[in-house]
């Protein structure tokens, strides 16, 4: 099960850390965890003022964590929204004894409610900026021709096409969206640009319908209506038809899809159109976490081809893609290979080379940014040239390992920086007011840890030496980082029950005694312990569970 925190939402807020147990604890655990706190915090154990407070606000801490999690409906609610779920409006009149399934379902309604009243605020900006290149010069130029002009040694390298579209949305009411949309294009001195407008109505939770009204100075007016229906869970179609008018007269079109889930990961599409470009098209698409395939056929005029991609994802924090495909039909053979990569928190690059028959070699680059597209088409030359093939594909990454070194790695560093910086900003005056609970709760486990000690003495059970928790500068190349570690001694030994301390997998920030020193930063446990009169040591990591004692942490057993 997912953690139920967000990344702003506090660690000390895991109601599971603060009673160290299990996400699947039963009743019976949560019971006793629930019960040794109390002894630890209940105020009527202190009489001196300060000490008694601070008890009692431990005490209610501890006792709303124990709410929450012993009343299944509730729990049901934290473990999939966390903390903040609790607080939506409209869950006193949830009925009880729900699924997980249905308070989910529950909690996306009332969410949707929440969100109407922001309804008329939100848009949804998208555009692309295509920017086409003629570059076939650096490859098909004639030397002779230039000889007698001056500056004749430099290849010429021109913009010969570019093309700008926007778009936005308008929700009009919970049901009706509309989508105002733009473009202009030249090519070659060429230009020309259009307008729609689309209004799009969800009739159902099956199916939509949009119209469609468009004009423009290169095809005319235009009049179009689309329709999407789910006709099973797993068979979906789309029709679409229009009208452009034109000088030449009106030109009615119709396009229709059919697609069906094959599995769980695999998609297959039937196509025909009718109309200008004519044609019929068959499809399948298999998508998993790992890669993405795609095999397609197309029987049209003027256009009939075979198609085949594949691209690979790799498990990495930049996304990384690497793309193959090979399309083959009347208009000739094109093969194109490329990658793909997350720049930043926004951004991802790509660049694919295109080998084809007749149109030759091209480079294009694509930048992903936000909801916002730039395009750059490289045209290389119109032949088949080895060395053009050699530069659009060596050229592109060069460049992009010289920026990754002296852009992209200092940005990206200075960003997270300054993220991290707000994050410490904001959470502040959280951060001291954990730090305070944390030490109000070591005072008030001193006389605990007293009689835990002293019986484990007696037994030569577990005692801890040394504790300490933050973050830890270990390696060389970081020394002149500063170690933020906080000792957590005493809150681990007031852990330690009949000679064993088990933590469980959720940050330890959140354990009673504990405080996180170093926010958005990765933190660790170290321990140094004592069991049977043998020196052991363990370091772990944040989130990883821990039991001690183990034979493998023996600190004579490394040496």
């Amino acid at each position: 099960m997912a953690s139920p925190l967000d990344d702003d939402e506090l660690a000390s807020d895991d109601y599971y850390s603060l009673l160290n147990v299990r996400r699947e604890a039963t009743q019976e655990e949560l019971k006793a965890a629930y019960r040794r706190l109390c002894m630890l915090y209940h105020p009527d154990k202190h009489r001196d003022p300060e000490l008694k407070r601070q008890a009692e606000h431990l005490f209610n801490l501890v006792h709303e964590a124990y709410e929450v999690l012993s009343d299944p409906q509730a729990r049901a609610i934290y473990d999939i929204y966390g903390k903040r779920g609790l607080d939506v409006e409209g869950w006193e009149v949830v009925e009880r004894k729900r699924t997980p399934a249905e308070i989910r379902e529950e909690y996306e309604r009332l969410q949707k409610e929440r969100e109407e009243r922001r309804l008329q605020q939100r848009t949804n900006p998208k555009g692309t900026i295509s920017v086409g290149i003629d570059a076939t010069d650096l490859f098909d130029r004639y030397e002779e021709d230039y000889e007698d002009m001056v500056g004749g040694g430099v290849p010429h390298v021109e913009i010969n096409k570019m093309h700008i579209s926007q778009s936005i949305e308008a929700p009009l009411t919970t049901k009706d969206t509309a989508i105002l949309s733009g473009s202009l294009s030249t090519h070659n001195g060429n230009g020309g640009g259009s307008i729609n407008l689309a209004l799009r109505r969800v009739t159902s939770a099956k199916g939509w319908g949009e119209v469609e009204l468009g004009a423009g100075d290169t095809h005319g007016p235009f009049l179009g209506m689309k329709i999407f229906r789910n006709l099973t869970p797993r068979f979906f179609v789309t029709a679409q038809c229009g009208l452009q008018f034109s000088s030449r007269g009106v030109r009615p079109g119709f396009t229709t899809v059919l697609a069906r889930h094959l599995d769980k990961n695999t998609m297959g599409y039937l196509q025909w159109r009718w109309g200008i470009q004519s044609s019929m098209n068959t499809s399948i698409v298999r998508d998993t976490k790992s890669s993405h395939f795609t095999f397609a056929m197309q029987l049209g005029i003027p256009h009939t081809f075979m198609m085949m991609s594949y691209q690979y994802k790799f498990q990495d924090e930049d996304q990384t893609k690497i793309k193959g495909s090979v399309k083959s039909g009347f208009f000739g053979t094109v093969v194109e290979y490329g990658a793909e990569r997350k720049i930043s928190r926004h951004s991802v690059l790509g660049a694919t080379v295109s080998v084809g028959v007749p149109q030759g070699v091209s480079l294009k680059i694509k930048l992903n940014r936000a909801s916002q597209t730039y395009f750059f088409p490289i045209h290389l030359t119109d032949q088949l040239l080895p060395s053009a093939v050699f530069y659009a594909t060596v050229g592109p990454l060069v460049f992009y390992l010289a920026m990754q070194q002296l852009i992209i790695r200092p940005y990206v560093r200075a960003q997270k920086e300054q993220d991290l910086e707000k994050q410490r900003e904001s959470s502040a005056s959280d951060i001291a007011k954990k730090k305070q609970e944390a030490e109000a709760a070591v005072l008030l486990m001193q006389e605990s840890v007293r009689r835990i000690i002293e019986a484990e003495e007696a037994r030569m059970g577990l005692i801890i030496l040394n504790a300490w928790y933050g973050k830890f500068v270990t390696d060389n190349s970081r020394k002149h980082e500063r170690a933020k570690v906080i000792d957590v001694t005493v809150p681990l030994q007031c852990l330690v029950k009949d000679s064993k301390l088990i933590l469980t997998e959720a940050t330890k920030s959140g354990l009673p005694g504990f405080y996180d020193p170093c926010v958005g930063e990765e933190k660790s446990l170290k321990v140094l312990y004592q069991f049977r009169g043998v020196m052991h040591q363990v370091l772990s990591g944040d989130t990883e569970s821990l039991r001690i004692p183990k034979q493998s942490h023996r600190i004579d057993a490394d040496t």
